[in-house]
């Protein structure tokens, strides 16, 4: 059997998980320590949750075919403010230099309250760009105290020479180096900068880390290439990770994503992971989770991550009392105090204990434990009250003992001269106003209405958080299959591969692009995100062979391990969004992967004087997954060898003009299993060109299928 591993390196624990690679089931799964401490650092903690899984598992080295790990080391050397002075070595000539000098000289960041990035900036004209003032350049900078650069010029995305020669006579020097063009292709010399400067301030501690890490697998006698988990849901080779550590920040809830994913078919969500301490939540819209740029100190970069935002509510928050009345809810919890959760002990241990009010930090003596007559404390916290009102159940991770639950909020309960019950559901309510604060913005960021939508949750601590949540919020709820490892899951199939290969001789370029657009189809048949698809070509011109690689992020979602639905099932799927339902659902076109399901239903307006039918056009997968939603649209149907010549009349008739110009309107094109997605382009030439590039090499009777609606707002 070949298998995934997948091992994600927490703050307390490392987890790792064995995934079958034919069926994507869970095979074992185990946790140590993660090994802060250690002369090899985390990396000794990863070997250590290697070694045990191979051995309980039974699985051999030589079965490993895939390994990669998340890491919140880049998160927390900027939490803990752990980073190194960066040095920024700056270029440019006339006017623009002018500006670049005063573009890339980026001021101290402060990552954390009192904890600062430190920055030494130096610039010279393009004039004066030599070897011998390029080295005294770096060495003033060394004087200051850096211990890295950054090469940072206007144009680099275009000419990148200028940084790749600082670069490399840095690192002559022994002074690690990176670019702006390495962390990003977009212009803004002023926020690439500071991309560069955050990646940069990271560098000397990931590269040390990862070196260790990689020896450490191959001693181990791994021969999969070892992959490291990106916070976009992706994975990267280890020699990306010298170049670009910044892209494994967040890493982690990223991973969450991509396992839950794995197991629930969610088109509309709202996904949870909960842990001991915080609770980390993302949006899921036809699908796919939203990424936006990521932010550090409260500045915006060009590192593309999932939009993750942090809530201080968990499984182990702690209750804050004032004056006889909770207050709050976390964000200290028994993690931070030290202090063992009072229901996963021993009732026993909790009887004729009292309530005491304890401190963590520099806190004040507001948070409630337990006390025994040994003096044996114990924490009260939100899974301790979620598990006394029921939320949690048997087979739910965070499911403890029912008894010392009922114990730590009776006692609770007479302190404060209250019901025990009413108490219990106070708590949830305080607890819940923070994460549903998060919710409801990020529903309104991204225009997702409540129709259908489940909130799905992920990690040890889900179900003391998200089904109080869901019940609050009037939404569908789901609690992830083996949610407690869901990180290292998302971890082990964060990555697809696939190879096809032709005997061709002297191939044409329309050969090469045939062969190109197998591979990119097969991999994400394979189950990669189409966006992230990248393929290789490789001509071998004396065996007369074509092969192309194909490479990709796993696709945000759940794989395919059951049967196809049926069109009648998918309708029904379709008709769970809408309460009522509505009076008409029905299959208007499909392609051999996708169903295009139309729904007519009635609405009131002007206070009921007036109704009017809402059309609504959706794109379904096989598997019930709601790919796109769009309201009023048009749908007509193509082949691809006459799709350059009609889709352009088409689109003619249904363009409209404002004070702005042509308003076009939003265009997809459904084949296969893809959906080209033409909404980002506001001209119809740009549109054909990309329809164009988008079914080169396809079979020329391929349906085309074109949904065509109003223009997003």
């Amino acid at each position: 059997m070949k298998v995934r591993v997948g091992i994600d390196v927490g703050g307390t624990f490392t987890d790792a998980v064995a995934i079958d690679n034919n069926t994507y089931e869970l095979v074992g799964k185990v946790k140590v320590p993660t090994t802060h401490y250690a002369k090899e650092g985390v990396a000794a903690g990863i070997i250590q949750a290697l070694e045990k899984l191979l051995k309980e598992c039974k699985i051999d080295v030589s079965d490993v075919i895939f390994l990669a790990h998340g890491t919140t080391q880049a998160t927390n050397a900027f939490l803990e403010g752990d980073v190194a002075k960066v040095g920024i070595f700056a270029t440019g000539t006339g006017l623009e230099g002018n500006k670049a000098k005063v573009d890339s000289n980026i001021e101290d960041i402060e990552l954390a309250k009192g904890r600062f990035l430190t920055t030494s900036h130096r610039y010279i004209d393009n004039t004066d760009f030599n070897n011998e003032n390029i080295i005294n350049v770096i060495r003033e900078l060394q004087n200051d105290g850096a211990e890295v650069l950054v090469a940072s010029e206007p144009y680099s995305v275009d000419d990148p020479r200028r940084e790749k020669i600082i670069m490399e006579l840095a690192q002559g020097l022994n002074i690690l180096a990176t670019a702006t063009h390495e962390v990003s292709k977009l212009y803004g010399l002023k926020k690439r900068t500071r991309t560069g400067v955050l990646n940069a301030s990271i560098l000397p501690k990931m590269i040390q880390t990862i070196n260790m890490t990689e020896s450490s697998v191959k001693k181990a006698g791994i021969k999969a290439k070892l992959m490291i988990m990106r916070c976009d849901g992706g994975v990267m080779s280890v020699d990306e990770v010298r170049s670009r550590p910044i892209l494994t920040m967040l890493s982690g809830p990223a991973a969450g994503v991509a396992g839950a994913l794995m197991y629930e078919k969610v088109s509309n969500g709202i996904f949870l992971e909960v842990g001991g301490t915080s609770t980390d939540i993302s949006v899921i819209k036809n699908g796919k989770v939203m990424i936006n740029y990521a932010e550090i100190g409260g500045h915006k970069t060009y590192v593309n991550s999932l939009d993750v935002r942090t809530v201080g509510i968990a499984g182990g928050s702690m209750i804050k009392v004032e004056d006889g009345k909770v207050v709050e809810v976390g964000p200290r919890s028994a993690h931070i105090a030290n202090l063992p959760y009072a229901v996963y002990s021993d009732s026993n241990d909790l009887k004729n204990s009292k309530i005491v009010y304890v401190k963590t930090n520099n806190d004040t003596n507001t948070y409630v434990a337990l006390e025994n007559g040994e003096g044996n404390r114990f924490a009260i916290t939100l899974a301790c009250v979620a598990n006394y009102l029921g939320y949690v159940k048997e087979d739910h991770y965070a499911y403890g003992n029912q008894e010392s639950a009922k114990i730590a909020l009776e006692i609770l309960a007479r302190a404060l001269e209250k019901d025990p019950h009413k108490l219990a559901i106070e708590i949830l309510d305080k607890a819940a106003e923070k994460n549903l604060q998060v919710i409801e913005q990020m529903l309104k960021d991204y225009q997702i209405d409540k129709d259908g939508l489940v909130m799905v949750g992920g990690g040890g601590g889900s179900a003391a958080v998200v089904p109080y949540l869901a019940e609050k919020l009037g939404v569908n709820l789901t609690i992830s299959k083996n949610s407690e490892v869901i990180s290292p899951i998302g971890v082990a199939l964060a990555m697809v591969q696939e190879v096809v290969e032709r005997s061709i001789s002297s191939p044409t370029e329309d050969d090469i692009l045939r062969i190109r657009k197998e591979a990119e189809e097969a991999v994400i048949r394979a189950g990669a995100e189409p966006s992230t698809v990248e393929v290789q070509v490789e001509v071998d011109a004396q065996r007369n062979v074509v092969r192309a690689i194909g490479t990709g992020a796993t696709e945000l979602r759940t794989k395919e391990l059951g049967r196809s639905l049926s069109t009648k099932e998918i309708e029904e799927k379709v008709a769970e969004l809408y309460n009522p339902k509505p009076e008409k659902i029905e299959e208007v076109e499909k392609t051999n992967e996708l169903h295009v399901i139309q729904t007519m239903k009635s609405e009131k307006r002007l206070f009921g004087l007036m109704n009017k039918t809402k059309s609504t056009i959706h794109v379904v997968d096989k598997e019930g997954v709601i790919k796109l939603r769009k309201n009023e649209a048009a749908v007509k149907t193509l082949h691809v060898k006459n799709v350059s010549n009609k889709l352009m009349p088409i689109l003619e008739e249904v363009v409209g003009y404002g004070d702005g110009g042509m308003m076009v309107p939003d265009i997809y094109l459904l084949h296969g299993k893809r959906i080209i997605d033409c909404s980002g382009v506001i001209d119809l030439s740009q549109v054909m060109a990309l329809v164009k590039v988008e079914t080169q090499g396809l079979n020329p009777d391929d349906k085309i299928v074109v949904i065509i609606g109003k223009r997003s707002a």
